[in-house]
């Protein structure tokens, strides 16, 4: 495999499906320091698909030399090529490679590329080897406030799933619960959110006797899959007023 050739295609893919009006919208959206070529993610996705359908497919050394190429560069969409490309070839990835992961977390400086990397690089990983919960619980107590959401988001996808490890989740969020950081209280509140979709028993036994202390951001997140009954119970613990009368005044 020829890096540059194969990287000069990328490019003048995403070039091609770019909008200079989109760009302009998604570089002030995102505050990023990035050129931006203004492609949609379905689109950057399709490019990835692209390049993951060749033939041979790319064995894993090519794959993250491929990866190092495009992170390196100063593009937004080549960097979201990238995280595309490591989860379509997650299966080639080894426990070592936790250490890109981790460097691409730390350089991304947006929800945009760490969720991905997050949830379905780094978690899909973590599931195929759970002996890098290790990893994880590092990542939990990491000054990097995007790394501590990485440690949540991680779990996120089987936890969605009605499996994962929610005890895990549990002790994380518990230490980063009184956190004023929006993106680690937006965070607990969706890994809450999607497990109560299979299990709002499990979520509500566990969000009721930390209703004072949630913020208003994962509360709200949290309740969404919960029954009517159950958030009534949630929210009166939260806004608790003499008449027993609960509000949502306060959820943001």
């Amino acid at each position: 495999m020829d890096v540059a050739e194969l990287l000069a295609g990328i490019d003048a893919e995403l070039r091609a499906m770019g909008s200079p009006e989109r760009a302009a919208q998604e570089k002030a959206y995102l505050k990023s320091r990035l050129d931006h070529y203004g492609v949609s993610v379905p689109a950057v996705r399709a490019v990835a698909r692209g390049v993951a359908k060749r033939r041979p497919p790319l064995e894993r050394e090519e794959l993250l030399a491929l990866v190092e190429a495009l992170w390196a560069g100063t593009v937004y969409e080549w960097r979201r090529a990238a995280v595309e490309l490591l989860e379509l070839g997650g299966d080639r990835l080894q426990p070592a490679d936790t250490v890109l992961i981790e460097r691409l977390l730390r350089e991304s400086q947006t929800w945009a590329l760490v969720d991905g990397l997050a949830a379905l690089v780094a978690g899909s990983l973590v599931e195929r080897h759970p002996e890098l919960g290790v990893v994880l619980d590092r990542w939990a107590g990491d000054p990097d406030f995007w790394i501590r959401r990485s440690a949540l988001l991680a779990l996120l996808v089987p936890l969605r799933r009605g499996g994962g490890d929610f005890s895990r989740f549990s002790r994380y969020a518990e230490t980063m619960l009184e956190e004023r950081e929006f993106f680690i209280r937006k965070a607990i509140g969706w890994v809450l959110r999607d497990t109560g979709r299979k299990r709002p028993d499990l979520v509500y036994a566990w969000l009721l006797p930390r209703a004072g202390r949630v913020s208003g951001v994962t509360l709200t997140e949290a309740i969404k899959s919960l029954s009517p009954a159950q958030r009534a119970e949630v929210l009166a613990a939260r806004y608790p007023y003499p008449d027993g009368v609960a509000t949502s005044r306060g959820l943001t």
